[in-house]
């Protein structure tokens, strides 16, 4: 164990930067797991990378307004189409997300063939660099956050088809670029599939503890023991998941063993 790898001025800013996805993914996750389309935050997510891969590959003057830009274009594109497919071949859904998302990350991989460094890219874009997020980073994807969160608990936004898909490819794009595609999808649905075994006035609550003690305690184990953070962080969401989710059944199966005329 390495000690001293515990820097808070490198795990604080990656915990907050956990914090700012957490925000939005668990409610979003639950709302993904209602409707069935577990894949799309891979396929937007995915989508909203090669936007940013293309800005670089295709050499334009970039900066991070351009990233931006080409990365929201990018999502909202992929949210449009999906939710057009949904209304007019909800039956082919999720095999269209899935085709959507090969088709993204096969195109990321010939837009970065020709860089030595494409590789590492891509890399990048997949497992994140959230050790390397610093606190004047974090001051746009909190804004977006909190927009997001506004809309979506103030404004009743997750009750109106189009709302969702909108939000949830603004707030995929911003995670992405923090996070990477891996954490991003285990941060969307672990903490929901973990819900299901609880009653539903516990679930946004626990999504968020599994959430917050996921990042935490795998930034922590990452650090001490100098493992890649993000699947560090992904695999202990799965583990404090499968603890909740095992405590929601036994009590499920107590309380249902217990004889009502006792």
């Amino acid at each position: 164990m390495n000690w001293e790898a515990m820097d808070i001025g490198i795990l604080g800013p990656a915990f907050v930067a956990g914090l700012v996805v957490l925000a939005t993914h668990v409610p979003l996750g639950q709302r993904v797991l209602e409707r069935g389309i577990i894949f799309i935050d891979l396929a937007i997510a995915q989508l909203a990378g090669v936007g940013v891969i293309a800005v670089h590959a295709l050499g334009v003057d970039t900066n991070d307004l351009m990233v931006q830009l080409a990365a929201f274009s990018a999502a909202i594109a992929g949210a449009l189409l999906f939710y057009w497919t949904e209304r007019c071949w909800p039956d082919m859904q999720e095999a269209i997300i899935g085709s959507v998302f090969v088709l993204g990350a096969t195109a990321a991989i010939l837009l970065l063939a020709q860089d030595p460094m494409g590789g590492e890219h891509f890399k990048d874009l997949l497992v994140g660099q959230i050790l390397w997020v610093d606190y004047p980073g974090l001051g746009q994807p909190a804004l977006f956050s909190l927009v997001v969160l506004a809309f979506w608990f103030g404004a009743g936004a997750h009750r109106h088809l189009a709302a969702f898909y909108g939000l949830f490819a603004i707030s995929v794009t911003v995670s992405v670029q923090l996070v990477g595609v891996y954490l991003v999808f285990a941060t969307l649905i672990i903490p929901a599939l973990a819900g299901r075994f609880l009653p539903n006035r516990f679930r946004l609550s626990a999504g968020y503890i599994i959430g917050v003690l996921g990042y935490g305690i795998g930034l922590s184990i990452s650090a001490l023991f100098d493992l890649p953070a993000g699947p560090v962080v992904v695999w202990t969401l799965a583990a404090i998941a499968i603890i909740f989710a095992l405590i929601g059944r036994w009590r499920v199966q107590g309380m249902a063993s217990v004889d009502p005329r006792q």
